[in-house]
């Protein structure tokens, strides 16, 4: 893959209107809002609101919370490969893990995203990696 694209609002915008599109195709009807934001340098995180369908809406007013996340879970299994290959298309980068939530009786569903590590040394938190020795400081090296 190419150098990351640079991580702004547009891409953000664009990566939320796939997850929109992709819910449409999938399950044939899209959320009503949904936005994207990145967690780290490595995570991209959208949450899609009010996309529950009528029956689903129904079994949650049933109490059959389970029953809606046992089926949102194994349609997202099912289709994972079209939502991790759109976002990797639009950021330019390599998904290395996909995970999908739904809160129904938030009506809201989580799709996060870890990508393949930037070329960088530090993790998200500014750590570096296990087993690399920190360059000396105040409190001299230090080995993670």
């Amino acid at each position: 893959m190419q150098a990351p694209r640079e991580q702004g609002v547009a891409v953000l915008m664009e990566v939320s209107n796939a997850m929109v599109r992709l819910h449409k195709e999938q399950f044939g009807r899209g959320p009503t809002t949904a936005r994207s934001s990145f967690a780290g340098p490595d995570s991209l995180l959208c949450v899609l609101e009010d996309v529950l369908l009528p029956a689903e809406l129904k079994l949650v007013e049933m109490g059959m919370h389970e029953r809606v996340r046992d089926s949102r879970t194994s349609f997202q299994v099912a289709t994972a490969k079209a939502f991790t290959t759109a976002v990797e298309e639009i950021m330019e980068r390599k998904v290395r893990a996909f995970a999908s939530a739904v809160d129904p009786d938030a009506n809201t569903v989580f799709e996060v995203f870890q990508f393949e590590r930037a070329d960088s040394a530090l993790d998200g938190r500014g750590d570096l990696p296990a087993g690399r020795v920190v360059p000396p400081g105040p409190g001299g090296s230090r080995e993670e």
